[in-house]
């Protein structure tokens, strides 16, 4: 996709959307371990939306959440950005695991993706997918067509490692029985993760701590993630998976074949796509916001496709500066 000087998105994008994810963070933060999931997750719709307005960027929200949640929102058509720089599409998830947040445990992030206009995959409320997530080293070898025992040996072949020594990150869901006793079967590890396969799935890109990511999960996060695994140089697969005959028909409505493996480059065409993160509770890949009486910290991850660039950003925040976002 070609677009002009003038409107493409530029590398100092970054550190705004940085901005945006830590307002979040801090915001959403407040409420970890209170057990109210749709409060901390308001807080930081209510940060985010905030704090994106002030980034120069004519955005338009092609992903939201809250929808299949049954959450506050970020909803889809909503105009973001000051309005004076490029047209971009932007997908958001305040909170990537409000269930995460509410119980206080790992692996919760605010989490933003920004993409040219036009770029960005749309499900067509289809709200569930298929995925399969590696690293760069695994990425031209697997298939999300192939059986899972035959991606395992691929990706151990890959990694020049054994089997026996593959880690896969799944969801733990009833419906991934199946797959986890496939998995085993050929002899590869799991690690299961409670919410946030946004997380799983950058790991996975990464390398860190996991191998590939396997199983069905939220589609926005894959269009999210996919931005991220952009960066990287892994390879993201997914595939449609409606959850019942009125979401199929949906599907089928909006021209979507099902049966159809979409890539990374299907997800994002473009290649100027930018993903921000930040931890609201410690996990694999973030720590989580910390609460002091004169300082907050927060640690987020930033990427670029077109440079292929990953940044982790360490912050320190004055307090008295936040003002209602850290009220109750």
């Amino acid at each position: 996709m070609t677009t002009s000087a003038t409107t493409a998105p530029d590398r100092n994008l970054a550190l705004e959307l940085v901005r945006v994810t830590e307002a979040a963070a801090i915001a959403g933060g407040r409420w970890v371990g209170t057990g109210d999931k749709n409060r901390a997750d308001g807080a930081a719709v209510d940060a985010m939306r905030s704090f994106m307005d002030t980034v120069r960027m004519d955005g338009t929200v092609v992903i939201g959440e809250g929808e299949k949640d049954e959450a506050p929102m970020l909803f889809n058509g909503e105009s973001v950005g000051d309005g004076s720089g490029p047209d971009v599409d932007v997908a958001v998830d305040p909170i990537d695991g409000t269930r995460l947040t509410a119980l206080g445990y790992n692996n919760a992030l605010a989490v933003l993706a920004v993409a040219e206009k036009g770029s960005m995959y749309d499900p067509s409320a289809v709200f569930y997918m298929e995925k399969m997530v590696v690293g760069p080293e695994a990425a031209e070898y697997v298939d999300l067509r192939l059986p899972v025992e035959q991606n395992i040996k691929l990706v151990a072949k890959a990694l020049e490692k054994p089997v026996n020594q593959v880690t896969v990150c799944v969801l733990e869901r009833p419906r991934h029985e199946p797959l986890v006793q496939e998995i085993r079967a050929a002899g590869a590890r799991v690690k299961f993760i409670m919410d946030g396969d946004v997380a799983g799935a950058i790991a996975a890109a990464r390398g860190s701590g996991v191998d590939m990511l396997l199983g069905t999960g939220g589609t926005p996060e894959g269009i999210i993630a996919a931005c991220a695994v952009k960066a990287t140089g892994g390879m993201l697969q997914g595939r449609l998976a409606p959850t019942d005959d009125a979401e199929k028909q949906k599907a089928l409505d909006a021209g979507h074949d099902l049966d159809r493996v979409l890539t990374t480059d299907d997800l994002v065409t473009s290649d100027n796509c930018y993903f921000a993160a930040t931890g609201i509770t410690d996990g694999d890949l973030l720590k989580g916001v910390r609460y002091q009486h004169h300082r907050i910290f927060t640690e987020s991850i930033v990427m670029r496709s077109t440079s292929g660039t990953v940044r982790i950003v360490e912050a320190e925040h004055r307090p008295d500066k936040w003002g209602r976002w850290l009220e109750n």
